[in-house]
């Protein structure tokens, strides 16, 4: 996944411009003195996002300070002061929405995923994202999901293969497929089919693939099926999974659990910026 100052400006700037426009009109006419202001927690859950801050304050001006008070991934509650920022005023509330939509959401995000681990209450399996997430988010929504203490799927199309349902259609023989992409994509790139009958997971075995998903299994055929795979082939298991049921795919002998639900139905987490 792209991880770079450039890349994260350029997300940014398309977004700051969403908001601001032409400019912001009811900062105008009031003055721009040199003020300073606290973001604070309104609910308890897992801080995200602490590079957003001084990331678009960049955007607005070099002369404001944006001071980290709690770490990326730790514990925060009601109350809680997480950061600081000195600057003008003007700046200050034009940025303050867009700050707190990006932290809010990565936070909540950031906390379902460190929830879903405690539910699971397995370290031998690992909480993968998916792609369902809003256009032009991706990034920052897999960024709290690694914060939260999960991994991440693929980020988009480009960056492994995977066989779907749907792809399952236009194969007529799985292991030449196969062979055929890997000649394609080259060695470094995995491949992982989804599977939801016993034959095409035997098509997928004999495939040599990298990972192969169970997807809509329950656990007691997880169970049963994962024992047919050899041990250099990586399971995962999605579809149905909610945090009320999670804990029944634990000890299922799989590596990965992907929960679309981490960032396709978010909750953000309640914060706030108040100017002192």
């Amino acid at each position: 996944m792209k991880n770079n100052i450039l890349y994260t400006r350029e997300l940014l700037q398309r977004l700051l411009a969403e908001d601001l426009g032409q400019g912001d009109l009811s900062v105008q006419s009031l003055p721009n003195s040199i003020i300073s202001g606290y973001f604070e927690a309104k609910s308890d859950g897992i801080l995200a996002g602490q590079t957003i801050p001084p990331a678009i304050y960049q955007l607005f001006s070099n002369d404001i300070t944006y001071t980290s008070l709690i770490a990326d991934g730790q514990h925060i509650k009601l109350g809680d002061k997480y950061g600081k920022v000195y600057g003008p005023a003007h700046a200050l509330l034009s940025a303050e929405r867009l700050i707190l939509n990006l932290t809010q959401r990565m936070s909540g995000i950031a906390t379902a995923t460190n929830l879903a681990i405690n539910k699971l209450a397995d370290p031998t399996i690992k909480i993968l994202d998916t792609r369902k997430t809003v256009p032009g988010l991706r990034y920052f929504d897999k960024i709290a999901v690694q914060i939260g203490g999960g991994l991440n799927h693929r980020m988009g199309l480009y960056d492994s293969v995977m066989i779907k349902d749907n792809h399952w259609q236009l194969i007529n023989n799985l292991p030449e497929t196969i062979n055929n992409i890997r000649l394609d994509i080259g060695p470094t790139k995995t491949i992982e089919v989804e599977v939801e009958t016993l034959v095409q997971l035997k098509a997928a075995i004999t495939s040599n693939v990298d990972i192969i998903m169970f997807d809509n299994q329950h656990p007691d055929t997880i169970k049963e099926w994962q024992r047919l795979v050899p041990n250099n082939i990586k399971i995962e298991v999605s579809g149905g999974i909610t945090l009320d049921n999670l804990h029944e795919y634990a000890h299922t002998g799989v590596d990965f659990i992907s929960l679309g639900y981490l960032t396709n139905n978010v909750t953000p987490l309640d914060l706030s910026f108040e100017l002192v």
